[in-house]
Order: structure tokens, then C-alpha cells, then sequence
């Protein structure tokens, strides 16, 4: 898929800048053109020469070298390439393309490009959950820009959570999407997924048995045809989704939030198993035995309808698919789930425990359409995903 393809990838500063060595290695293993750009921050981390010797190119600092210029001007360079990959994206680097500056080569590269920008985040998760980076990457989405990470992890400065760039293999499947001509390209799918934690207190909380699995293997099955996905997670089990824009969320007012700002999608498919109700007010301090052998009332109160929300938005997705976890009369239950909620889809299933699907490897599903309810095989939630991401992309056509 890589092979001939040319990539225009920018450096900007930050440790993560060594996993770019070995993603340039993995682009020219895989047959890419890596034409390498290097930051004045990023150089602080790794050598011009390193960068071109794995590159097999000539590197590009400097806006204003009149060698460079003459063989290649900046317009020229901005796009030679197929794809612009910016690895490490740091927060004053996503800043820059937000504020559209162009007051060096990487920042004047990305404001002249007519090609699509690939961008994988590393930074402090300070610095990722500050409000002014979380601002700048919904712009960032709504004008277009594909997102592959960050992840959680440690980071080097010792803290740990979200703003760790991902991993090599990650960017190379990100980028393999965002050079497919597959039936999506062009499109951007919306994806929820997971359970949803609602707290009871610091230590406790209602919860399900989603493992996320299904979900992660959908926004897979949509970015192998093209798609630029937003995958919106609850706290699941299952790896994430490479290739995709993951957001974690916990409770299922904040995965509504999410969904919310991913707008405008051609598609939403909300494959998240979002609990019903929360407690109205968590406790701030654990609840503890009284001694009186009665248990503490809880108050609850239902939680916000994300399916139907989004089924009946300003900014409704042309195609809505829902999900239904069933444990009874699955296709009459389905069925009035579609009515009731307002979406075009429900994809259903039997989730009874003896089933094994609810956290297992396989699902059996009853896909509910206008037209009626389509029986499938039970088959590999990976081979369902792939199903259902063709049918997708048919009706997007």
C-alpha cells in the first residue's frame, strides 16, 4: 500500500522525536519516499544526520536557505509529498497550525500544503489536558487534520497518563489509512465504544461487562477502507484501535461531550454499552459500613441518551447506527429500539451469558434496517466489523 509513496515528515521537539527514526525506517521498509524536515527544537533531540542517513534524503531546516530554495522551494516541498506527517506534534507546533503561523520551515510547510497532515501528539499530560490544547485539537479535527495518538504511558518527566506519542507501528498504520483509496476515504466516522464507569464513590462505581472489543474492531475494519475515525472510549479492556484518533472518556455524559465536538461525521456508530443511570451525587469520600447492617441509599438519575441525541442533532450524521444488548426477543426489542431512538440502524445481539459474546472473541448479530432484520453467522468480531464497515461505506457511497 506504501509502496511509491511519498511522505513529507516533520520533526518537531520533544523526546518522543526518536521513535521517528525508527518510523522512517519502517516507511522505507514498507516503500515509502521519506522526505525528512527537521525542527530547530527537534535537532536538540536528534541529529541531522541521523535524520538523512535513515531518510536516504537530503533534510530541510531552514526557511530562508537560499541552497535549498533554489533546488526546492518551501511551496515546491509542501507538496512534492502524498501525505504530511508531523511526529512529534507538540503543543506549540499544533498551536502554530491552529493560529496559521508560518514563521519557520515546519509551521510555513503546513500552512502551503494542499495535501492531507497526519499529526501524532507527545507531550506533558499537563500539556495535553490543558484547555488551550484540548481547544486547539477540535479545531484542528474540524479543519481536517488526521490524529494518531497520543497514548497513555509513562512519560519522561516521570508523570504518566495521556500525551505520549504512538508507537512506530501506529503512525505507519495511520498513515497506510490516510494513503488508502478505499470506498471511505474522505469520510469521517464517528465510533463510541467500551462501558461507561458511573461513580458511586472515590472507590466505587456501576459499570458493565463491555470489553470494548467489538468497538475497537469496527474503528479498525473503517480505517482499513480510508475512513478518518474518532473513536470515543470508556474505560474498556481491549486494546485501541490503531490508525484512529482515540478519546478516553469515563462517564457517559463525558463520552456525549466527545461525541459531541467530533461533529460534523458522515457517520456515527455508537457501539458503546453507555449505563443507563448514575447516582446524582457521587460521594465524595468512600462509603463505609455503619454498623447498622442497612445499605446507604443511593439516588439515581438517567443518564443523557447519546444514540438519540445524536440521531436528532442540528449536525446529525447522515448515517446513524445503533446497538442493542439483548438478552430476550432480540429482533422485536431491536426493532423498537430503532423506532424509539430514531437512528437508522440497530445492530443487535443475544448477550445472554451462555452466549459468551458479552467479552468474548465472537458475536452473533441481527443487523435491523429500514428494510427488515438481517440474520448474520456468528462470526469473529473482527469478521463482523469487516461486514459491517462494507455495508458502511455502500451506504455512504
Amino acid at each position: 500500500m506504501l509502496a511509491g509513496r511519498k511522505v513529507l515528515l516533520i520533526i518537531g521537539g520533544g523526546i518522543a522525536a526518536y521513535k521517528s527514526l525508527e518510523l522512517i525506517r519502517r516507511l522505507r521498509d514498507a516503500g515509502a519516499e521519506v522526505t525528512p524536515v527537521l525542527t530547530r527544537a527537534g535537532a536538540q533531540f536528534v541529529t541531522p544526520l541521523s535524520v538523512s542517513a535513515l531518510a536516504g534524503q537530503k533534510l530541510y531546516q531552514d526557511l530562508f536557505d537560499l541552497t535549498d530554495e533554489a533546488e526546492m522551494g518551501h511551496i515546491e516541498l509542501s507538496r512534492a509529498a502524498d501525505l504530511v506527517v508531523v511526529a512529534p506534534a507538540t503543543a506549540d507546533l499544533m498551536a502554530k497550525m491552529v493560529g496559521g503561523h508560518a514563521d519557520d520551515l515546519a509551521s510555513t510547510l503546513l500552512m502551503a500544503t494542499d495535501k492531507r497532515v497526519l499529526v501524532a501528539p507527545a507531550m506533558n499530560v499537563r500539556m495535553w489536558e490543558h484547555p488551550a490544547t484540548r481547544r486547539n485539537v477540535s479545531t484542528l479535527m474540524a479543519d481536517g487534520i488526521l490524529f494518531v495518538g497520543p497514548n497513555d504511558g509513562a512519560m519522561a518527566c516521570g508523570e504518566f497518563g495521556p500525551g505520549r506519542m504512538a508507537e512506530p507501528a501506529e503512525i505507519l498504520a495511520a498513515i497506510a489509512a490516510a494513503l488508502s483509496d478505499g470506498p471511505l476515504k474522505g469520510r469521517h466516522v464517528l465510533v463510541t465504544s467500551g462501558p461507561t464507569h458511573e461513580p458511586i464513590d472515590p472507590v466505587r462505581y456501576i459499570a458493565n461487562r463491555s470489553s470494548g472489543a467489538q468497538g475497537t474492531a469496527i474503528a479498525e475494519a473503517l480505517a482499513a477502507l480510508g475512513a478518518r475515525v474518532t473513536f470515543v472510549t470508556g474505560p474498556a479492556t481491549a486494546p485501541r484501535p490503531r490508525g484512529v484518533q482515540v478519546i478516553e472518556v469515563e462517564t457517559a455524559q463525558q463520552m456525549l461531550d466527545a461525541a459531541d465536538a467530533a461533529l460534523p461525521a458522515d457517520a456515527a456508530i455508537c457501539a458503546a454499552a453507555v449505563a443507563d443511570w448514575r447516582v446524582t451525587s457521587a460521594a465524595g469520600s468512600k462509603l463505609k459500613k455503619d454498623g447498622s447492617g442497612k445499605p446507604p441509599t443511593l439516588d439515581f438519575a438517567e443518564n443523557p441518551d447519546i444514540l438519540r441525541t445524536l440521531s436528532t442533532h442540528a449536525r446529525r450524521p447522515r448515517l446513524v447506527v445503533g446497538f442493542a444488548a439483548e438478552t430476550d426477543d432480540v429482533i422485536a426489542n431491536a426493532t423498537a429500539k430503532r423506532a424509539r431512538k430514531g437512528c437508522d440502524w440497530i445492530v443487535a445481539n443475544d448477550v445472554r451469558p451462555e452466549t459468551g459474546i458479552m467479552g468474548g472473541p465472537e458475536n452473533a448479530v441481527v443487523l435491523i434496517t429500514e428494510g427488515g432484520a438481517d440474520e448474520w453467522p456468528r462470526l469473529t468480531k473482527a469478521e463482523t466489523a469487516r461486514r459491517l464497515a462494507a455495508r458502511i461505506a455502500e451506504a455512504l457511497a
